[in-house]
């Protein structure tokens, strides 16, 4: 059995022969899924955590040795990995000196675990945080001027 839809009358082929009682029956888990990519999950993490206050980025690193300026600024690093359901996170970031780390970290955390979870819908099992440098206030890179 198929009814006309006004979709159908709007000028979409075939759109108009839709089968009305399996559109309207099927749950949503039957009719496909969703993947999140790690580098999307990566993407909202760095940006969670440049929304907490005295948190700022690192600059990313070869063989240990910066290859920029950590500041306030700097985006911070994020790997993320998904199994399933849930998340687990890595982020690399700098703090404003004299702020408490963990006062700042666990804020850090909770925000992370909150935008994750609102924006993806997944589950935020783990949250590591390294801290690569103490960011001394209004500490900006040096600028030459020509």
């Amino acid at each position: 059995m198929t009814t006309e839809t006004a979709a159908g009358s709007a000028g979409r082929p075939g759109a108009d022969l839709v089968p009305a009682s399996r559109a309207a029956l099927l749950p949503p888990e039957i009719r496909g899924r969703t993947e999140i990519a790690d580098r999307v999950l990566e993407r909202i993490a760095a940006r969670a955590v440049t929304e907490v206050d005295q948190a700022g980025g690192a600059a990313r690193r070869l063989l240990g040795v910066p290859l920029g300026r950590d500041t306030v600024h700097t985006a911070p690093r994020a790997t993320a990995h998904v199994d399933g359901q849930l998340v687990t996170l890595q982020l690399t970031m700098s703090v404003t000196y004299p702020a408490p780390i963990r006062e700042v970290t666990r804020r850090v955390r909770d925000q992370v675990i909150t935008r994750v979870g609102e924006l993806t819908g997944l589950d935020v099992r783990q949250v590591d945080i390294e801290i690569a440098r103490l960011i001394r206030p209004g500490q900006e890179p040096r600028r030459l001027d020509r």
